[in-house]
């Protein structure tokens, strides 16, 4: 049974801190959200060649569904599937909003946000200790984000669904290095504006 106690890696990442991480073919990657409504922003790559990553519009092609959930294939940019979804407390994980960044903010909540910190600035920081820079940033992951899409096909960022402890799993279907941005937005409802900690656990193979 999997617990935190056995896993081979836990990682305590603290509001509006970036991470990244290593996760071997195999081995399960729980991100957990620890106190409820916080976006979680993150971006796979092979770990091997970091040239191949995530693919937001393969990923919904192949699926056929506006959402990340259960079943879900994450699919790289060359079409091969680097993780799969096995279990999601929540129930609802965006991959079509993107992530925040000074010029987004600025443009949607005014010239003041233009200086507060961004999920962008976090993959930049964190990208750059795996010599990547940020042409390698790529259309993210939202886990935990509540975007509904209208009849219309209008998105709109509106308040949380997850509770206290929420978390998604994904079974590594090749060697990834997960990049997380744990989102430090204040100024729409995706982290009730309050951004909070979170936790990432990894198993190996059972």
């Amino acid at each position: 049974m999997r617990s935190a106690e056995n896993a081979i890696q836990s990682h305590f990442i603290p509001a509006e801190a970036p991470w990244s991480g290593v996760v071997r073919k195999g081995q399960t990657i729980r991100i957990i959200d620890s106190e409820g409504q916080q976006a979680i922003d993150t971006i796979f790559y092979a770990a091997g060649d970091f040239a191949e990553r995530y693919s937001a519009q393969d990923t919904l092609r192949i699926q056929g569904s506006a959402y990340v959930g259960v079943g879900t294939k994450v699919v790289s940019n060359e079409g091969n599937v680097m993780l799969t979804v096995v279990a999601d407390t929540c129930g609802r994980h965006d991959t079509m909003a993107g992530a925040c960044s000074c010029e987004s903010n600025t443009v949607r909540f005014g010239h003041e946000t233009r200086y507060l910190h961004a999920c962008r600035d976090n993959f930049v920081l964190e990208v750059t200790k795996h010599g990547m820079t940020k042409r390698d940033i790529v259309p993210n992951i939202n886990f935990f984000m509540n975007v509904p899409i209208s009849p219309s096909g209008e998105m709109t960022i509106v308040d949380g669904l997850s509770k206290p402890g929420d978390y998604v799993e994904l079974v590594a279907e090749m060697d990834v290095l997960c990049v997380i941005s744990n989102c430090p937005q204040i100024n729409n409802p995706c982290n009730g504006f309050n951004p909070t900690p979170i936790q990432v656990l990894v198993w190996d193979a059972e």
